[in-house]
């Protein structure tokens, strides 16, 4: 009977132990399945001194990507969408910074923004000079934004939504909320995303990149489910930044 027992005993643990291999073999195979960025956004995060377009690119202590202009005017914090390596975002924050935004791209934990919501804490104190600050997230990315703005208002001047939107009320906020999205967006939920507005303050305000869609704000290649864009991603990311900029300068 006590061996019997024991049989059994045995049996339990080694079911549990190939449970949790299996599941940790699939935690490993989710995390690393993502979206890598392209040779043109990693040439963009590699030109550190700024020697051909006058932005610093800095890696601070937090392992984020800081995209510094000689003399910045606003900064702004961003949360790059779930599953897409940060860096896939460097050309659009270039493009920022060129125009004199100071940009922080975040780098998540796994690149799961939705894990690692407060990944934007202590960033706006390492540039003390900056005195005007704008949060903004593509997609999931978008979400944490907002949840992270609705516990930190005092901190930004601004929220933008890249193919994105809240899900935790910021109908108080009292700075500018802008919602970006592509007219050939297939990733983004419509109707989630119309519901949403709910949560926003009356002043928010919507620009539609006609003919964009949901990757191209970032380059990681084509997203499974999405819309064919009719314009280029130069276009959409060049849409993208006139809106950030438009964005900081009226905060």
């Amino acid at each position: 009977m006590v061996g019997s027992k024991n049989t059994i005993a045995k049996r339990i643990l080694i079911a549990l132990a190939v449970v949790v291999v299996v599941l940790v073999a699939a935690a490993v195979w989710y995390v690393n399945d993502y979206s890598h960025a392209d040779n043109v956004a990693l040439a963009a995060v590699a030109d550190e001194d700024g020697a051909t377009d006058g932005v610093e690119v800095r890696t601070l202590p937090s392992g984020d990507i800081a995209f510094v202009p000689n003399r910045p005017t606003a900064g702004l914090v961003f949360y790059p969408g779930g599953k897409v390596q940060p860096e896939a975002y460097a050309p659009l924050m270039q493009q920022c910074a060129q125009r004199g935004i100071l940009c922080v791209l975040l780098k998540p934990t796994f690149n799961l923004a939705i894990i690692d919501m407060d990944a934007a804490s202590g960033i706006t104190a390492q540039f003390p000079d900056v005195t005007k600050w704008v949060i903004a997230g593509h997609s999931m990315g978008g979400v944490a934004a907002a949840d992270y703005a609705s516990r930190h208002a005092d901190e930004f001047d601004a929220i933008a939504f890249l193919a994105a939107y809240p899900a935790v009320d910021l109908s108080r906020f009292d700075g500018k909320v802008l919602s970006i999205v592509g007219s050939n967006d297939g990733v983004l939920n419509r109707d989630k995303y119309e519901q949403a507005h709910e949560l926003l303050p009356d002043s928010a305000r919507e620009l539609v990149i006609e003919g964009g869609n949901h990757a191209y704000y970032g380059n990681y290649g084509e997203q499974a489910n999405d819309g064919q864009a009719d314009i280029t991603r130069e276009n959409q990311q060049a849409q993208a930044t006139d809106a950030l900029v438009d964005l900081a300068a009226a905060a």
